[in-house]
């Protein structure tokens, strides 16, 4: 079942002589469940399209339809929620929040959208991600890849249709780094999640179901990988 389309997406920043083209007609499909590598040189607009498909940057023009839900043409407050809703980001740098502890930064998107925390769910997520005795822990009393794994924490407790990780182990030892993938991995197999991932580590996109090569702002390669 498709779950993401992407129609003639382009992403030009500046006008004129000095405009750069960051994406040009970039179209492609996800299936439910897929994990997907997005590879590419420094540049290339690999970024441009996952902050794009995370709906934290606007297109100049084409589609991204996600879940049958046409993302660009909800206004500004529908779409934060559908982004807080339905897309879990995961960054290079974890981005959580410095006074709130673990249990807070997992739950922030449920807070934020009013909901209540499932108490069942939440105590099961964190012990998949080895966190169920650092609840009360600041970011500060964290490990790097603890970190991590309270920023995956937040990316699923929505069990949201797409997770989006931008670099999720460039900041780690290989050590964290596979611990974090294997995660990552857990929840695509188990949980159907459809999973993204911008890399530049080949070890990450060897493990992908599929990989997509980005040079120029353009599709050079979409290719499944075979075992």
């Amino acid at each position: 079942m498709e779950i993401l389309r992407v129609e003639n997406l382009c992403k030009t920043y500046g006008r004129g002589e000095t405009a750069v083209k960051a994406l040009d007609n970039v179209s492609f499909s996800v299936e439910k469940g897929e994990f997907i590598a997005i590879i590419g040189p420094s540049g290339s607009g690999k970024s441009t399209l996952l902050h794009i498909l995370g709906g934290v940057d606007t297109p100049t023009s084409g589609k991204v339809l996600l879940d049958g839900t046409d993302v660009y043409k909800l206004n500004a407050t529908n779409l934060a929620i559908f982004r807080r809703r339905q897309i879990g980001l995961i960054y290079q740098f974890y981005n959580l929040i410095p006074v709130l502890n673990v249990e807070e930064n997992v739950t922030l998107p449920l807070l934020l959208d009013g909901r209540k925390v499932d108490r069942q769910h939440l105590d099961a997520l964190l012990r998949t991600l080895g966190l169920e005795k650092r609840v009360g822990h600041l970011p500060n009393q964290l490990s790097g890849g603890q970190q991590q794994r309270v920023s995956i924490g937040r990316a699923l407790i929505n069990n949201p249709a797409l997770v989006l990780a931008d670099e999720p182990t460039g900041n780690l030892d290989s050590k964290n780094s596979a611990e974090i993938l294997d995660l990552l991995k857990l929840y695509n197999r188990q949980h159907n999640q459809t999973l993204i991932v911008i890399t530049h580590d080949e070890k990450i996109a060897l493990q992908a179901d599929r990989v997509i090569s980005i040079e120029d702002g353009r599709i050079a390669r979409d290719e499944v990988m075979t075992i």
